[in-house]
């Protein structure tokens, strides 16, 4: 575990350096040829994208990594529920074993649902989903009386069709190197910023 510990922070802190290690490169290559094949797919209609009947607003990042996305989220959720409407919060569920979709409640495990779901739900602001398929989760609140779904960290998630596309940008670390996952911070070009609804800039 140290071992690879060490290989992360090694990885991370040449993401922020002024070029990107030579060594991972290649592996950028291969990531920027998966990841375009995959939106190419979805472009061409081989794959197509979900709505769940309600408005989708999804808020994600261009590195990975946090860049304040979740008080983002909590932050609308709370403005939304101030004018009436009734959100959802939908999100992966990284760190439990929870798969299929489901509702997460305040007592939850948070080694089923996860971390920052289980935070999310202890809120209290809104109904929270999680599922491998976040279509479906979004579609389990759509069903269960939310007029609007906030998908937390979905920017990349090309099968849940959004309404409005909100990127979050670490000001203080901007984009690093500016390539490309493993060599830099990047999961997609920051080109991507063109065709996003806002951009919110997170700190100096």
């Amino acid at each position: 575990m140290p071992e690879h510990s060490g290989l992360r922070h090694w990885v991370e802190r040449s993401w922020y350096a002024p070029r990107p290690h030579p060594a991972l490169r290649p592996l950028t290559a291969l990531y920027a040829l998966v990841t375009g094949l995959r939106r190419g797919v979805y472009r061409a209609g081989l794959l197509r994208s979900t709505h769940p009947g309600v408005p989708v607003i999804v808020v994600g990042n261009l590195t990975a990594g946090g860049t304040g996305k979740t008080p983002l989220v909590l932050w609308l959720a709370e403005q939304l529920r101030a004018r009436g409407r009734k959100p959802g919060i939908v999100l992966r569920g990284y760190g439990g074993r929870q798969r299929a979709p489901r509702v997460v409640r305040a007592d939850d495990d948070a080694q089923q649902v996860g971390d920052e779901a289980l935070l999310l739900a202890r809120r209290g602001i809104c109904p929270v989903a999680i599922g491998a398929r976040r279509t479906a989760a979004a579609q389990l609140l759509a069903d269960s009386g939310c007029d609007l779904v906030i998908a937390d960290d979905g920017l990349q998630h090309l099968a849940l069709r959004r309404d409005l596309a909100i990127v979050v940008v670490d000001g203080e670390r901007g984009f690093g190197n500016g390539s490309l996952l493993p060599a830099g911070p990047l999961r997609e070009s920051s080109q991507r910023l063109r065709s996003a609804d806002v951009v919110v800039m997170h700190g100096e």
